[in-house]
């Protein structure tokens, strides 16, 4: 039986990179709510900031049946309001003075231990956001926009690929009309 041409597309809260994104934002809106500014423009900026990583992917897995070039373009955008948030955070360290952790700094490695388990989820953090000092809280957050990044750099590659290999909506529209055109007739 025939399929047709649009291909099965939704599917992101199966997407590691959007169940990161998910705990991220969750993260950003309890870290900015402590320590930011309510009414300052950082506030909201990381709070949109962390939104649109998390929204940029439901959005691209939600078009890609009909246009992986959409689907492509907001995983790209996805990974830069990462990529903007990350910095966001490094700023709120240096301007305070507090140490970034690099990735082999004992804490950032449990941090980074707790996403490889199943079903990990904001509460998996929870701790390590809400009840420890600004420090922890903001050093917590860069190791998961870290992790995120990197499967969101995977995923554009794969994204990628499979336009090399199977094309666009009009490649495909293309195919399925030959094939019908040449089906045997009754």
């Amino acid at each position: 039986m025939n399929r047709g041409f649009i291909p099965p597309h939704g599917g992101y809260k199966n997407l590691l990179s959007y169940q990161k994104t998910e705990i991220i934002y969750d993260a950003t809106v309890r870290f900015c709510d402590r320590f930011i500014d309510k009414h300052s423009r950082t506030h909201d900026q990381m709070v949109q900031a962390a939104r649109s990583g998390k929204q940029n992917i439901v959005e691209g897995s939600m078009a890609s049946g009909t246009s992986k070039e959409t689907e492509l373009k907001l995983t790209n955008v996805a990974r830069a309001s990462l990529e903007e948030l990350l910095s966001d955070y490094q700023d709120f360290l240096r301007v305070r003075d507090m140490p970034l952790w690099n990735k082999n700094h004992p804490q950032a490695q449990l941090i980074r231990k707790l996403g490889y388990g199943s079903h990990v989820s904001y509460a998996s953090y929870r701790s390590h956001i809400e009840s420890s000092p600004p420090e922890t809280a903001a050093n917590t957050v860069i190791c998961l926009i870290h992790q995120a990044n990197y499967l969101l750099d995977q995923q554009i590659r794969s994204l990628e690929q499979s336009f090399i290999n199977e094309g666009g909506l009009r490649e495909r529209m293309t195919r399925a009309r030959l094939q019908h055109r040449n089906k045997p007739g009754p």
